[in-house]
C-alpha cells in the first residue's frame, strides 16, 4: 500500500484544484470485473483503484466493485461496459479473441515482451494509440489495469525431454499459445478452473499452465505434478480497466483526471503485490515440496515453439491488416527494446550469478 500512500498526496492536490460544481456533483458508478472479488492479486487492482477515487473526490464519486460471483458473466465484461450496464470494467484483452484477434497482443503473445518492454511499448511506442482504435470498436475506453509479468509454462506430471513428448499430452491452455502446441501435437483442452486440480490429479490432464507461484499455490498444483516449467506463451500479461466512453465524457474534468490517477497507480500497485505473492509462494513451495523440478523446455521444443508461433502470427497478419499494422509495431519496438534488456537486466543477473547473489 505503500504506493497508495504516496496517492494522497497527489489526492491532496487534485482536491485543491477542484471546482465548487465538481464538489458538489455526485456520481455513482459500477464496475465488473472477470475475477472473484476474493481473487489476490486481479481483483485488488479495481477494488483499491475504487478506494482512490472515493477518496479523492471526498465521497463524491463512488465506484461499486462486482466480481464475477455477484454479475455470472465473467466473459461478458466488453458487452457489459459498452451496453452501459456497468461504467467500467476489469478484465484481460485478449478474451476478446473470438470479437478481434488484434485484442491478444493489448495483454500478452507468445515471446513477446518482457513487462517493462512492454510498458514502454503502451505509453512511449504508440501502444496506447493502437489499443485505443481497437477499443473505439466497442465504444469503450481503454487503459493499463496492472500486470502479471513473466507467467510460468505450467506443471507438468512427466518430464518434457522432446517434441515426442509433446505428442498427445493433454494440457489446458488457452488463446494463442494454445494454438501453437495444438501444432506441436498436444491435445489442448479448456476446463473450468474449479476442476482443474482433481483433472490434473486424476490424469483427466497431463498438464496446465496457469499463473506464477503467488497464484498457483492457492490451486494446490504442486501437490500433484512435480515438473514447473519456466514460461514463454505470457511474458507480459497485461490487465485492462474499460471505461464507458458516454459515462467518461459526461464526467467533469476533475474526475476524468482523478479517475485515470487511480486507474494507473491501482495498475502499479497490482503489478507489485503480484511480484512479491510469488516472491513469499514460491520460498514455501520449495521449503514444503523439495522434490519440485523447476524446468525449462529443451531448446529443440522452444525453437518448435517459436517456430510454430511465427507461424500462427503469419497466418492472421496475412488475413487482417491492423493485425500486421500491430504486430509489426510491436516487433519493431521489441527488437530495438530487447538489445537493452539484455544490456541491462540479463547481463546484470548474469554477473550477480557470478559473484554468488542467487
Amino acid at each position: 500500500m505503500k504506493l497508495l500512500g504516496k496517492m494522497a498526496v497527489i489526492c491532496g492536490a487534485l482536491m485543491m484544484l477542484a471546482t465548487p460544481v465538481m464538489a458538489e456533483k455526485k456520481i455513482k458508478w459500477k464496475l465488473a470485473m472477470t475475477w472473484p472479488s476474493t481473487l489476490a492479486p486481479l481483483a485488488t487492482s479495481a477494488i483499491q483503484m475504487s478506494q482512490m477515487v472515493s477518496e479523492m473526490t471526498d465521497g463524491n464519486f463512488v465506484i461499486r466493485v462486482e466480481g464475477k460471483e455477484k454479475h455470472k458473466a465473467p466473459l461478458g465484461i466488453i458487452d457489459m461496459v459498452k451496453g452501459g450496464q456497468y461504467q467500467m470494467g476489469h478484465s484481460a484483452s485478449y478474451y476478446w479473441k473470438g470479437k478481434d484477434i488484434t485484442s491478444v497482443f493489448f495483454t500478452t503473445v507468445p515471446f513477446g515482451m518482457n513487462l517493462a518492454e512492454q510498458n514502454s511499448w503502451l505509453y512511449y511506442g504508440g501502444g496506447m494509440a493502437l489499443m485505443q482504435k481497437l477499443y473505439d470498436k466497442f465504444d469503450v475506453y481503454a487503459f493499463p489495469g496492472g500486470n502479471t509479468g513473466v507467467q510460468m509454462g505450467g506443471w507438468f506430471r512427466k518430464e518434457i525431454n522432446s517434441l515426442e513428448d509433446l505428442k498427445g499430452l493433454k494440457m489446458r491452455i488457452p488463446g494463442l499459445a494454445g494454438e501453437v502446441f495444438a501444432k506441436l501435437g498436444v491435445n489442448v483442452t479448456n476446463i473450468p478452473a474449479g476442476e482443474l486440480y482433481t483433472s490434473l490429479d486424476r490424469g483427466t490432464i497431463d498438464a496446465l499452465e496457469w499463473v506464477g507461484p503467488g497464484m498457483d499455490i492457492k490451486m494446490g498444483f504442486h501437490k500433484v505434478a512435480p515438473y514447473y516449467y519456466t514460461g514463454w506463451h505470457e511474458p507480459a500479461s497485461e490487465l485492462q480497466f474499460l471505461v464507458n466512453k458516454r459515462a467518461f465524457d459526461k464526467l467533469p474534468a476533475g474526475y476524468q483526471v482523478i479517475l485515470k490517477t487511480a486507474m494507473k497507480a491501482a495498475g502499479v500497485e497490482m503489478t507489485t503485490e503480484n511480484f512479491d505473492m510469488s516472491v513469499q509462494a514460491w520460498s514455501q513451495m520449495e521449503a514444503d515440496y523439495p522434490n519440485i523440478k523447476v524446468k525449462t523446455f529443451p531448446p529443440e521444443v522452444l525453437k518448435a515453439m517459436k517456430k510454430a508461433t511465427d507461424e500462427v502470427m503469419e497466418v492472421y497478419a496475412a488475413e487482417n491488416e491492423e493485425f500486421k499494422v500491430i504486430y509489426e509495431s510491436q516487433q519493431e519496438y521489441m527488437d530495438k527494446a530487447r538489445k537493452w534488456t539484455m544490456m541491462s537486466e540479463y547481463y546484470y543477473l548474469q554477473t550477480s550469478e557470478l559473484v554468488g547473489n542467487e
